[in-house]
């Protein structure tokens, strides 16, 4: 029983799972509603129009669980049952041309614009023809017609627009998955470089010493000092070799952000210096800052241009992020607290303008300290 009601990988729920599909789902239930309390209020109770819109409701609410939750190429099948169901009650039922209506407009569930076409002709040319046949209202072939039009045309593109994103987003994680991929595999030179030449000078250091011990016990020392010399620096190289993997890097985040925002049409201009010398909390901290910064305006900003910027002045970093969109953001909206806190833990200060239809500017200040040892160069 549980397997019937769980989505498919290839359903809309199942790849794309956003909540507007829950809340056209939720809307169903009025509509339920409708179909029996219209009539109800208009002609009163009587069998011959009650039992058939009673029993179309299970097959209605059937199909519209299999087309949220079943494989996405059956949701034109599902599409024709339901507006069967608004032939049956053609002549029954007033409401009942909301299943054609209803109909029109889940095909578009689709994604694709020839299917959601002639589906919307096909279902708009048997309004047409039932109501010539039966001489009723003409005002339903507009109702199937503009709202099936409007409906499915907001369906399409919601299911586009979410699996733009969804392959955004995979396109992202792969991005990221190559770097850390191609991060390891220079580490894995660099560590097979750096200690194979450093393992056999210990190695050949301490068979010297060994050899010495009893004959020179003074050169065996300074050998054992040479040796203890090239083992802390080769630590010393090691951890600097895979700092990488562990913090955030600022230049890759950047690189990010100008695949995303130029994938969704926004264009992305990046001014950054040669080398970015940070201590790793810091790089970390504005590594996520600025990915939130750029998730917003790729979410709400409705932007068509977008700036980052990166300087520093003597021990003070400064990043600058802005946009052309639609402005209006609130001082602790859309995640801004969080950058905000994030900067306060480095005894920065983050200041936001944001004035309705003028864009967006956030100004990031970051004291540098220096942390010999544990500063990371993007």
């Amino acid at each position: 029983m549980k397997r019937l009601f769980t989505p498919t990988p290839d359903s809309l729920l199942g790849s794309l799972g956003s909540p507007y599909l829950r809340l056209q789902a939720g809307l169903q239930v009025f509509w339920v509603v409708a179909l029996i309390q219209v009539p109800l209020s208009v002609k009163g109770f009587a069998w011959g129009w009650f039992a058939p819109t009673l029993l179309t409701i299970p097959i209605y609410l059937w199909c519209t669980l299999r087309i949220l939750i079943g494989p996405m190429r059956q949701i034109p099948i599902h599409a024709v049952v339901i507006g069967a169901l608004g032939v049956a009650l053609w002549s029954l039922n007033p409401v009942g041309v909301g299943y054609l209506l209803i109909a029109s407009g889940v095909i578009a569930y689709t994604g694709r614009i020839n299917v959601w076409f002639w589906g919307l002709v096909g279902f708009t040319g048997l309004t047409t023809v039932l109501m010539f046949v039966s001489g009723e209202n003409p005002a339903r072939i507009a109702v199937v017609a503009v709202g099936g039009g409007f409906g499915g045309f907001a369906n399409y593109l919601y299911v586009r627009t979410a699996r733009n994103d969804m392959e955004l987003r995979l396109s992202q994680a792969e991005v990221r998955r190559l770097a850390t991929v191609t991060e390891r595999e220079r580490i894995g030179r660099d560590l097979h470089d750096l200690l194979g030449h450093t393992l056999s000078l210990i190695t050949l250091k301490s068979e010297l010493a060994r050899r010495l011990a009893l004959a020179d016990p003074e050169r065996a020392r300074q050998e054992m000092e040479e040796v203890e010399r090239v083992a802390r620096h080769t630590l010393a190289e090691v951890r600097a070799a895979v700092t990488g993997l562990r913090v955030g890097d600022l230049r890759a985040e950047v690189t990010s952000a100008r695949l995303m925002l130029e994938a969704s049409g926004i264009s992305f201009v990046a001014q950054l210096p040669d080398a970015i010398v940070l201590a790793d909390t810091t790089q970390a901290a504005l590594s996520l800052v600025v990915r939130e910064a750029i998730t917003n305006i790729h979410r709400h900003s409705r932007a068509t241009a977008a700036n980052i910027s990166v300087t520093r002045e003597d021990n003070v970093m400064y990043v600058r992020i802005i946009d052309n969109g639609c402005g209006g953001v609130a001082a602790h909206g859309n995640g801004i607290s969080g950058m905000r806190e994030r900067v306060r833990a480095l005894g920065g200060t983050l200041r936001m303008e944001s004035p309705a239809r003028k864009g967006t500017s956030i100004d990031i200040v970051v004291p540098v300290v220096a942390q010999p040892g544990l500063e990371h160069v993007a």
